[in-house]
């Protein structure tokens, strides 16, 4: 009879931690949008990197952006190749819009990928092409699935993919952000916000506020993620000032934030790979933003 009891108790203390699982599962998740693919941003990553480096000017570059085009278009939304001369360099911006009314929201992210890989542990491997996986792909990655579910009559938004980012401090470019600032000077747009995603697919994802990013968008984003449960992946830390697409928006005085994790061990390496990249965080840092472009709507 004790022996029944006994299990009669377990029983129904594991129906009870049972339950508080899942409520606390339903918690976490009732607010997470349906639609944002982890994996299906993930093959976007895969393939961009199949094309090869996508350096300024070279082909696997023009296939990055055909296929930039022929996905947004899938998605009814009208794409522009920008092309901007900045400090002797030309070079090709992807510019995606839904309507001619001027955006509330730009969302950006770079697709270059670096011509040496600087940090690489192989000497050999240094004046080798990086293969861009985290760093360009990622972001882009996020903006493509964002682009697939966002509904039509979402809040006013450019989806931009900038050329130029990532050759700082390389013989013959010397500056960052070169697409980004020829953007910003083509353009009087006065958006509300200017979000950059850039390296979001570490699989030990901390993304932690940059120091010159716009502090409202901070507040705003970060609520967003806590609320989703990834308050664990948004940090409150302010550790680090990054040279970024968002700093020539800062510079023109347009509210902007950059969201990277700059702690990203295969940075400008020849291992920045696919299989170093994570769906999990693609699809962390995608529904925070669907979530957040949700609530910008009559703002």
């Amino acid at each position: 009879m004790t022996k029944r009891i006994l299990l009669l108790t377990l029983g129904a203390l594991a129906l009870i931690l049972s339950g508080l699982y899942l409520w606390q599962y339903s918690r976490l998740h009732r607010q997470r949008p349906q639609g944002f693919d982890g994996q299906r941003a993930y093959q976007d990553v895969v393939y961009q990197v199949s094309l090869g480096p996508r350096t300024p000017g070279s082909e696997a570059h023009e296939k990055a952006i055909d296929y930039f085009r022929s996905e947004l278009q899938k998605a009814n939304w009208e794409v522009e190749v920008q092309i901007v001369e900045v400090n002797g360099h030309t070079l090709k911006n992807v510019i995606a819009r839904r309507s001619d009314v001027p955006p509330q929201v730009i969302l950006g992210a770079h697709f270059d990928s670096r011509l040496m890989a600087d940090k690489d542990p192989d000497p050999k491997k240094q004046l080798e092409p990086v293969p861009g996986a985290n760093d360009g792909a990622s972001g882009t990655a996020v903006l493509l699935e964002l682009g697939r579910v966002l509904p039509s009559n979402s809040v006013p938004i450019w989806l931009v993919f900038f050329d130029g980012e990532d050759q700082g401090n390389l013989p013959g470019w010397e500056e960052w952000s070169l697409g980004a600032r020829g953007f910003v000077d083509a353009f009087s747009l006065k958006p509300r916000a200017v979000v950059i995603v850039d390296m979001v697919g570490d699989y030990n994802l901390n993304i932690h506020p940059e120091k010159q990013s716009s502090q409202r968008l901070i507040n705003e984003i970060w609520q967003v993620a806590h609320d989703l449960g990834y308050g664990q992946y948004f940090l409150e830390e302010r550790k680090y000032s990054i040279m970024d697409d968002h700093v020539p928006f800062l510079e023109a005085g347009i509210p902007a934030v950059d969201i990277i994790d700059i702690e990203y061990r295969y940075w400008h390496t020849s291992y920045d790979l696919p299989e170093n990249v994570s769906p999990i965080s693609l699809g962390i840092v995608g529904s925070t933003l669907q979530v957040w472009l949700g609530q910008q709507k009559g703002k």
